[in-house]
């Protein structure tokens, strides 16, 4: 297909990121681009200078981007990819289906995917960081995925492909994913699905700062260290223990907070650049390695370049 990037409703050029992120912070991209469909996308990313990078971006609940925005082209699926199919133990989802949609309507089927109920996010990002929570990981259940790979090629990958470890999985870089496929019960009762949920949404809702501007747990458990990505579930060892240790929870740094609800969610309270969200993020790291020894490692990721 002839593909035309001046086509503003497929190519932007300086295109801020703020507001396409959880966080509503971060510069420019270079290019962005809002492919309609796989074919659009395939031509797209075949069509661009091999120089270039390409960054895929899902629904920005897991991320900050930088003030100084992202060199390249960032790459943003919509409603051509948001597809969620059921046949038996199968779910089968486009990588811009809102997590807790696919949930819901696997629920629905009867199939247990109610762990992907309280993720935030979209599936392309699930798939990524290998998402979980209650003990349950994306790992556990993914059968493959299909992508769109940085010359325009697709590709299918098994769950085994990808190397799952705790919050990472492997894909090269500039591929984009665009369909998951996942095996779960099946056969069972809706309704007390729909309730494990339920109670999955109040326990969240209880310990977590659910109304603030947030984008999840700010640094992994540092326990999580297993290739099966369960070990943070069943380990003393919490983040968010160590943080409050420091003295860290509640700890403010210009517009960004430590939330005093969770220690481990770092919140834009209304002000904030991505360089206080990072720099206070960087100061709790360092107050825990002062009275801990232990050196957290970020899990939301950082991208783009700082301002000038």
């Amino acid at each position: 297909m002839q593909f035309i990037w001046d086509s503003d409703t497929l190519m932007m050029p300086s295109r801020p990121l703020s507001d396409l992120t959880w966080l509503r912070v971060g510069g420019p991209a270079d290019r962005l681009f809002l492919p309609r469909s796989e074919a659009e996308l395939a031509a797209g990313l075949a069509a661009l200078e091999a120089t270039v990078p390409v960054f895929p971006l899902g629904m920005g609940s897991n991320l900050i981007v930088r003030d100084g925005g992202i060199r390249g082209m960032v790459v943003k699926l919509g409603r051509g990819f948001n597809h969620v199919e059921i046949d038996g133990e199968f779910v089968t989802a486009g990588a811009a289906a809102l997590d807790s949609q696919v949930a819901r309507r696997a629920a629905a089927a009867g199939v247990d995917l109610t762990f992907l109920r309280t993720i935030p996010g979209a599936i392309g990002g699930a798939v990524r960081m290998n998402a979980g929570c209650y003990g349950r990981y994306v790992a556990d259940y993914l059968v493959s995925v299909r992508a769109i790979t940085r010359e325009g090629d697709p590709a299918t990958l098994s769950a085994s492909d990808l190397a799952f470890g705790y919050r990472h999985s492997t894909l090269p870089d500039g591929w984009v994913l665009v369909e998951a496929t996942f095996r779960a019960p099946a056969g069972l009762d809706p309704e007390v699905l729909e309730k494990a949920m339920e109670d999955q949404i109040a326990r969240r809702d209880a310990t977590q700062p659910t109304r603030d501007r947030t984008a999840g747990s700010t640094f992994r458990n540092p326990s999580g260290a297993s290739s099966t990505g369960r070990a943070d579930d069943v380990h003393d060892l919490k983040a968010w223990r160590l943080i409050e240790a420091a003295g860290m929870k509640g700890a403010r740094l210009g517009g960004a907070q430590m939330s005093p609800k969770h220690a481990n969610f770092l919140v834009n309270t209304g002000d904030a650049n991505a360089a206080d969200l990072e720099a206070l993020g960087e100061l709790v790291r360092k107050r825990v390695f002062e009275t801990s020894g232990i050196a957290l490692e970020w899990e939301i990721m950082r991208v783009g370049d700082p301002a000038d």
